[in-house]
């Protein structure tokens, strides 16, 4: 089936981290563990802890608007991914909504990590109906619902935003091709009950997740019909260097062209692929023309993969 998306660009980015950093000898003097365990299993040298999801999605999204150059007003489509809101009830996205100014709607969009693409995604084809603005914020406080004390999680999960403007573009097409999927019958290996702390299999999300990425992302190349030579950057979920290191082997991706943040910022869930994606840009990592694979998995079991045309 060949699918027609609307025109789109990205026009700004922009994340958000918490100040204060945790290192892996924070973790080393109170848990039995030590830096050189993390980062052989990880990758994950430090991570942030702190702040809220509406206050790191505000702040990620005004640095999104700032380059852009549009005035918040101006964006009629708000989406927030997010695992963690602030509360049950309104949806964090109304506040984020109302500390920027933006207008039109808004709404919270939960696919766990795989959430930024698919809000990437939503925001696209939001604007073959009409909208001609969309804000989509990745944002998620994981240390909120992280137990501390255990040491298979604690290393792993840390909070931040990540953010993107899209606007519409007749003469430009952002999205070339895209992936959303999930196995509700793989809940039990990664979750949270409400008022409870994460609880992981981490051997079994190892294994599904390599496998869930590498398939998404090679139905998405296939659609697209580019090859790994043709892509500039690749954009995964920061969830392990490990399942990095698996998919770009099996893919046949450079390893340089991957955007990774994972050791200094750790998992930080619907930002991640935010906050890679604005820290390349902001490197000058990517030209007008250049081709992006995002691709993303996390619990559910979800997975997302797109294929972006970078430039406006």
């Amino acid at each position: 089936m060949t699918i027609t998306y609307p025109g789109a660009a990205i026009t700004g980015w922009g994340l958000a981290l918490p100040d204060k950093v945790v290192t892996n000898a924070d973790f080393e003097a109170r848990l039995d563990t030590s830096h050189e365990w993390i980062v052989d299993r990880t990758g994950i040298h430090e991570r942030r802890h702190g702040g809220t999801t509406r206050g790191l999605a505000v702040e990620a999204g005004r640095a999104a608007l700032a380059k852009s150059g549009n005035d918040a007003s101006e964006i009629d489509l708000l989406i927030l991914s997010t695992t963690t809101p602030d509360q049950a009830v309104p949806a964090t996205s109304s506040a984020v909504h109302d500390d920027l100014g933006c207008s039109g709607a808004a709404f919270d969009l939960n696919a766990a990590c795989a959430g930024f693409v698919y809000s990437l995604v939503t925001a696209v084809s939001m604007l073959g109906v009409g909208y001609r603005r969309a804000l989509v914020i990745g944002s998620d406080t994981l240390s909120r619902i992280t137990d501390q004390e255990d040491r298979g999680t604690a290393v792993l999960f840390a909070d931040g935003a990540g953010a993107v403007v899209i606007e519409a573009r007749p003469d430009h097409q952002l999205l070339l091709s895209h992936d959303l999927g999930l196995d509700g019958s793989l809940a039990s290996i990664l979750y949270c009950d409400h008022g409870g702390y994460i609880a992981m299999e981490g051997r079994e999300v190892f294994r599904r997740a390599v496998r869930a990425s590498v398939d998404s992302a090679v139905k998405v190349l296939d659609e697209a019909n580019v090859t790994a030579d043709h892509i500039a950057l690749y954009v995964p979920h920061q969830a392990n260097q490990r399942i990095i290191d698996a998919a770009v082997q099996r893919l046949g991706l450079h390893s340089k062209k991957s955007a990774i943040v994972l050791d200094r910022t750790g998992n930080t869930s619907s930002g991640s692929m935010g906050i890679a994606l604005a820290e390349a840009a902001d490197e000058g990592r990517l030209s007008d023309g250049d081709l992006v694979l995002l691709s993303g998995f996390g619990a559910g079991m979800t997975w997302a993969s797109a294929v972006l045309r970078w430039g406006s």
